[in-house]
């Protein structure tokens, strides 16, 4: 593989402009797709194979016009301090706004009148019309949505409070600017760790070229594919981490061999056969982790992982052609002052040891305390992780500013939490003798459990399906909710041997519990796979089992300590405000598994770096022990600044209005802080440096099964270093760059 992607290097570097201009042509094909594309009018949610998404697809089928999964919304009214909405002026002020809602819009379903549902507080301050819709909430138009915001503008004009809830107003979440301010850091680290503006630059402009194509292509499918609102950015974080990262690690190492006095073509080249191959292996540990997620069997999810692994590939693509080609642009400039100066005092034997070596050879002279201070800081910040709590955010994760969050406060206030995530029970009493007699009895087994509300069987025209609305007593996302949720699914199942009628809850909070469930099931399997594949392949690239042991091991270690510090800002509440979490509750569901995908394969990428580094100075005969220093002095600068920089850009998505975003930033941006700087910076030398020799052990049968990559290069090295005159010599080494 090295010497096929040094062939890369040398071709992309000499032929930069036709490169280039193919780049530069994709991009704009891209953005012209994205531009002309229909805006994407569906993004469904269905859980496959689970009791809600079954008795959604009933209701479908039985009673299609009900739209059960349509959008909905609620207009929560209260009445000024001693006043009630039944007051006179009050009750025609908000049937008013009913008849203008039923008119509003093609869109609506129905309109429910708060004074014929009974939809009003027993003190009578607070009161709220249910609005259902035929589409989803991503399916309405914008005059939809401004019809229904319009609507109480006049009601509180007479004084009353007037805000919505429900899914209705969901939107496009927006970050903000805080992912600028993340680029800006990055930008910063990487003049730094350069010295030089135009190295610095390249990285960043690279990164973003591959970025546009992979979000302007999601964008240009997201109609066809119906993708959800988040897969883009989601696409654009991870896409912008490793884009930045792959290019950081290809720009290093040309530097690294122009200071070693090569040709510029020459130094492309090795770059791109050496730290271009771990790019390759990073970057596929980085794929097969995220197109793993589709082992959980959860559409959006799937989706989400397809999306940011194609994204990664191009960023993996731009690294070994791109870049190379923009560094034949930049010319010497890519040096700057003090790094020409390093490299001439390097050559004179005057180079200090950086901080990287000092840091090694500490770690080699303390390896046990080292290891012990790193397994057991991980392991006390792991602790809060044991208390996870898994769920989806509902209106009371929004900031209190929104309109959605007040009227979940008002709701919680004049009727309870339980209004807020009402359950719908669906009873199939299709093979039931008597179908209102077994709808009798389900809402009976329910009032028996002990909830907030039951409203009577609603049957459809056939006759054959009734459909109860409960409130529980809890708000949606309260492991009280998920408790009556599982004793009227143990109550249907007594129904249905004694009836044969079929009971079915569904709802939002229950298909938010049945989600939590499946993302529960699916983590194990979904670890061993990704961690069983990644294994192999970094047995492949090392030649060794315990290397690729060691940082399995230390990736779990790092992953369990990041959801302890998820668990304590977001459900504990501890420095929430730092972070801008205004309602603590579960952790959202797809986190945890989202979160080891994404973290897999970026830890993946530091281990990749920086000990292919060692391995290539020991396979080139240095001992263990120096063959970590030598790994430390070339890539702990340029893996601390890669991980810095993939922290400024997740950080930068904590600013998020959307809770998912924010704590899916906040998760990875910790996770890589850990899995950066305490596990690979320092667990894993301390191991290797217990380990010794041990370290690189391969069955010698297994090493004759294993093909050989040549990550390191060795191979690469041995064609290139063939002296002139000697059988093949001049001759195989044209033959080798020739392109």
């Amino acid at each position: 593989m090295a010497t096929f992607l040094y062939k890369l290097g040398r071709l992309t570097f000499r032929r930069r402009r036709f490169v280039a201009l193919i780049w530069v042509a994709l991009l704009a094909v891209a953005g012209i797709g994205a531009a002309t594309a229909p805006a994407a009018t569906s993004s469904s949610f269905s859980i496959p194979g689970t009791e809600a998404q079954r008795a959604f697809d009933l209701l479908e089928q039985r009673n299609p016009g009900t739209s059960a999964d349509g959008a909905t919304a609620r207009v929560v009214f209260k009445a000024p301090e001693g006043e009630k909405v039944t007051d006179p002026a009050n009750k025609s002020e908000i049937t008013g706004i009913v008849k203008e809602l039923e008119t509003g819009s093609k869109q609506i379903a129905s309109v429910a009148d708060p004074f014929a549902t009974q939809a009003v507080s027993q003190n009578g301050s607070t009161a709220y019309i249910s609005v259902s819709y035929q589409v989803s909430s991503m399916e309405l138009t914008d005059a939809t949505r401004e019809s229904l915001e319009d609507a109480g503008k006049d009601a509180q004009k007479s004084g009353m409070q007037v805000e919505i809830g429900g899914d209705a107003l969901q939107v496009m979440p927006h970050t903000g600017t805080a992912e600028i301010i993340g680029v800006v850091i990055a930008a910063i680290v990487l003049v730094i760790t350069f010295g030089s503006l135009v190295a610095a630059g390249l990285p960043l402009v690279t990164a973003l070229v591959g970025v546009g194509i992979g979000v302007s292509t999601i964008t240009a499918l997201a109609s066809v594919l119906d993708l959800g609102s988040t897969t883009s950015i989601l696409a654009m974080m991870i896409g912008l981490a490793v884009g930045i990262d792959y290019a950081l690690f290809i720009v290093s190492r040309y530097r690294a061999e122009l200071a070693e006095g090569r040709e510029r073509e020459e130094a492309a080249g090795r770059a791109v056969g050496t730290a271009g191959s771990a790019v390759v292996f990073a970057g596929l540990t980085v794929v097969i982790a995220l197109v793993g997620l589709a082992v959980v069997n959860i559409p959006m999810l799937t989706k989400m992982g397809f999306a940011a692994a194609g994204t990664v590939a191009i960023a993996v693509l731009i690294a070994l052609t791109l870049v190379p080609a923009a560094l034949g642009f930049a010319g010497k400039r890519v040096m700057g002052r003090k790094a020409r100066k390093a490299a001439e005092a390097e050559k004179s034997s005057e180079a200090k040891p950086n901080m990287g070596t000092r840091w090694a050879r500490f770690v080699l002279r303390k390896p046990v305390w080292v290891m012990l201070v790193g397994v057991l800081g991980l392991g006390i910040i792991a602790v809060p992780a044991a208390s996870l709590e898994m769920g989806l955010p509902d209106d009371g994760a929004q900031p209190k500013s929104t309109t959605q969050r007040q009227a979940y406060d008002m709701l919680s206030d004049g009727f309870g939490p339980g209004f807020n995530g009402p359950l719908l029970v669906v009873v199939d009493t299709k093979n039931s003798s008597d179908g209102k007699a077994a709808a009798d009895r389900v809402s009976e087994e329910i009032e028996a459990i002990g909830v907030g509300a039951v409203i009577p069987p609603a049957f459809n025209k056939a006759g054959d399906t009734a459909t109860i609305t409960v409130i529980p007593k809890d708000r949606p996302s309260s492991h009280a909710t998920e408790e009556v949720v599982h004793s009227i699914r143990d109550a249907g199942a007594d129904v249905k041997s004694d009836t044969g009628a079929e009971v079915l809850v569904t709802g939002a909070t229950a298909m938010n519990i049945d989600f939590s469930q499946k993302m529960n099931d699916a983590l194990l399997p979904y670890l061993a796979l990704v961690v069983g594949l990644a294994f192999l392949l970094l047995m492949l690239v090392f030649r060794s089992i315990l290397v690729p042991l060691k940082a399995a091991l230390g990736f779990l270690l790092s992953v369990v300590a990041a959801l302890g510090a998820v668990v304590a800002v977001f459900q504990w509440g501890w420095l929430g405000s730092l972070f801008g979490v205004e309602q603590t509750g579960p952790i959202m569901s797809m986190m945890p598994i989202f979160m080891v995908g994404v973290v897999f394969g970026l830890a993946m990428d530091y281990e990749v770096f920086l000990v292919t580094r060692m391995r290539e100075a020991y396979v080139h005969g240095e001992s263990p022990g120096q063959a970590i220093v030598t790994g430390f002095k070339h890539g702990a600068r340029v893996v601390t600044a890669a991980a810095v920089i993939m922290m400024a850009v997740f950080s930068g998505f904590i600013g998020s209005s959307e809770q998912m975003i924010k704590m899916i930033g906040f998760s990875l941006a910790i996770a890589v802080f850990f899995d950066a700087f305490v596990v690979r910076m320092a667990i894993v030398p301390a191991v290797l440096a217990l380990l010794g020799k041990k370290a690189w052990w391969l069955p010698r049968w297994l090493d004759r099964a294993l093909p050989n990559v040549d990550v390191e290069g060795e191979k690469l090295q041995k064609q290139l270093t063939v002296e002139p005159g000697s059988e093949g010599g001049e001759s195989g080494e044209r033959e080798l760059v020739r392109v």
